[in-house]
C-alpha cells in the first residue's frame, strides 16, 4: 500500500514523516509478503499433493464443488486455477523487491509478463467457474469475485500499457493496484481468520457463508486494500507531516490486524493441510 511497497531503499532519505511512512509501508508489504509464502506453501503443499497423487476428491474437504465426478472441463478448469493462484501468489510480492529489478532486470522483466498472463487467464477461469459451477454464498459471493475479476484484468492491461509507453511512475501504480487486487483471495482468508479471532467465534458468518459479515467482506477483500492504496497516494502527494505520520500509524495498525490475520490463517487453515 505504499511507493515503499515497491522497497525502493528510501527509507532513510526525506524528513522525518517521510521516513516514518516508508518505514510503516516497508513493514506492511514484508508482513504480507510472508503470509502469501504461507499461502503458497499450502497452495503447493496440499494442492500440489492431490494433483500428483490423483487424490482430487481431497479437493472437497475443503472448497465448495472442488473436484465433482463427470465434470472434466470443470475440472480441468479448477486445476489450472490452482497452478496459477501458486505463481501469481509466489511471482507478485518478486516485483517489488528492487534487488531483482536492479540485479535481475530479464528475471523482473519475464516474471511481470508471466504475472500479467496469468492475470488474465486466472480471472477469465474465476468467472467460468463462478457462473458455470457457482461458489459458497450465492450470488453476493458470485458478483463480488466478478468485479475483482474484472479489476484486475483491467489493472493489468493498465500497467503493460504505461510499461511499455515507459510510464514507469503511473506503471508502478496500477502494478501496485494490481497486486492488491490480484491478493483479493488472500485477504479474504486473512480477514476472515482476524475476524473470527477477534470475536472468538463465527459471528456474522451465516451457515452458508451468507452472513453480514462475509457478504460484506466478499466485497471489502479488494476495495479495502485498493481505498487505503488510494488514501496512501494521496497523502504522499498533498498531506503534510501530521498527514504523514497519520498515515504510518494507520498502516502500523493494519500491520498488526495483517500479521493476526496470518498467524490464525496458518495455524488454523494452511498448515494443518500440509
Amino acid at each position: 500500500m505504499t511507493d515503499a511497497m515497491a522497497i525502493r531503499g528510501r527509507v532513510g532519505t526525506g524528513s522525518t514523516a517521510d521516513r516514518v511512512l516508508s518505514g510503516a509501508a516497508v513493514l506492511w508489504f514484508l508482513t504480507a509478503a510472508f503470509g502469501q509464502l504461507m499461502f503458497a506453501l499450502y497452495i503447493f503443499g496440499f494442492y500440489g499433493r492431490t494433483i500428483a497423487t490423483g487424490n482430487f476428491g481431497d479437493w472437497n474437504k475443503v472448497m465448495y464443488r472442488g473436484y465433482i465426478s463427470g465434470d472434466a472441463m470443470g475440472n480441468v478448469a479448477l486445476g489450472l486455477h490452482l497452478v496459477f493462484a501458486f505463481v501469481m501468489t509466489v511471482g507478485g510480492p518478486l516485483q517489488f523487491i528492487p534487488r531483482f529489478r536492479s540485479r535481475a532486470p530479464r528475471f523482473h522483466f519475464w516474471n511481470g509478463r508471466i504475472y500479467i498472463g496469468t492475470v488474465f487467464l486466472i480471472s477469465l477461469g474465476a468467472l467460468y467457474l463462478v457462473w458455470a459451477r457457482g461458489v459458497i454464498g450465492g450470488l453476493p459471493a458470485a458478483v463480488a469475485i466478478s468485479i475483482n475479476a474484472v479489476l484486475m484484468m483491467a489493472f493489468a492491461f493498465l500497467a503493460i500499457r504505461e510499461a511499455m509507453g515507459r510510464r514507469f511512475e503511473a506503471h508502478r501504480r496500477w502494478a501496485m493496484r494490481l497486486f492488491l487486487a490480484s491478493s483479493g483471495v488472500w485477504f479474504f482468508r486473512v480477514g476472515l481468520m482476524l475476524w473470527l479471532l477477534i470475536n472468538r467465534g463465527p459471528v456474522g458468518i451465516g451457515k452458508n457463508f451468507d452472513g453480514p459479515f462475509v457478504v460484506t467482506w466478499f466485497f471489502g477483500q479488494y476495495l479495502v486494500p485498493l481505498a487505503v492504496l488510494e488514501l496512501y497516494f494521496m497523502v504522499k502527494k498533498n498531506a503534510g507531516e501530521t498527514g504523514r505520520f497519520a498515515m504510518a500509524a494507520l498502516l502500523v495498525v493494519l500491520t498488526l490486524g495483517t500479521a493476526v490475520g496470518v498467524f490464525g490463517a496458518t495455524i488454523g487453515m494452511w498448515l494443518p493441510r500440509l
